[in-house]
């Protein structure tokens, strides 16, 4: 597959460095690009479907400029809880707040992705349940103070210390909760029509 893809141009646009170190280590060259694109979505939409279709959403936003030899990829996490999305903590408080909302609690992370074409677009969600255990004020100010998880949908990073200590399990992939289902995307990739 590596070898079908190597006369292509692989464009990553996200800003997220966990979503860029897991395209450098599954082995991808890649250049990243960024645009300031609205993350607004139906409200009627169902929670789950949110960031796939954000992916679409900010795919679209680089469409047109894509040239023949460029593959697109876009992504959107969300961490769903008690049927609501929280997204990045806007500043301790809130991240706190997320933290103390998750603690003890299962909740959905969804990844939606879209790997897009001048002329083609595959879009997929990949769904992973955490479970959290009962984490002390005492651990969440500590992660919070200490990791500073503001660019993190829930407010956590499942790679850092709060991961470590606090999730006891997950069904689902690991790298979702990380923000990028790797091998969703290496099988998307696979799929593509390149001409």
């Amino acid at each position: 597959m590596m070898h079908s893809i190597k006369n292509y141009k692989l464009i990553l646009a996200s800003a997220s460095p966990r979503r860029q170190q897991l395209m450098k280590d599954a082995g991808f060259t890649f250049e990243v690009r960024l645009k300031n694109v609205e993350e607004k979505y139906p409200q009627e939409i169902h929670l789950e479907k949110v960031p796939e279709y954000l992916s679409k959403v900010k795919a679209s936003a680089f469409r047109e400029e894509l040239k023949a030899d460029e593959v697109l990829i876009t992504a959107d996490t969300v961490v769903c809880i008690h049927d609501r999305i929280l997204g990045k903590p806007a500043d301790r408080k809130e991240a706190i707040s997320m933290l103390r909302e998750l603690s003890g609690n299962r909740h959905l992370v969804v990844t939606g992705v879209s790997v897009t074409t001048r002329t083609e677009q595959l879009s997929f969600s990949s769904r992973t349940d955490v479970f959290f255990k009962h984490l002390s004020n005492e651990e969440i100010i500590f992660y919070v103070d200490t990791y500073k998880p503001f660019d993190k949908a829930g407010a956590y990073g499942i790679q850092e210390w709060i991961g470590y200590i606090g999730i006891e399990r997950i069904e689902g992939s690991f790298y979702n909760v990380m923000g990028l289902p790797i091998q969703k995307l290496y099988e998307t990739l696979r799929k593509l029509q390149f001409q």
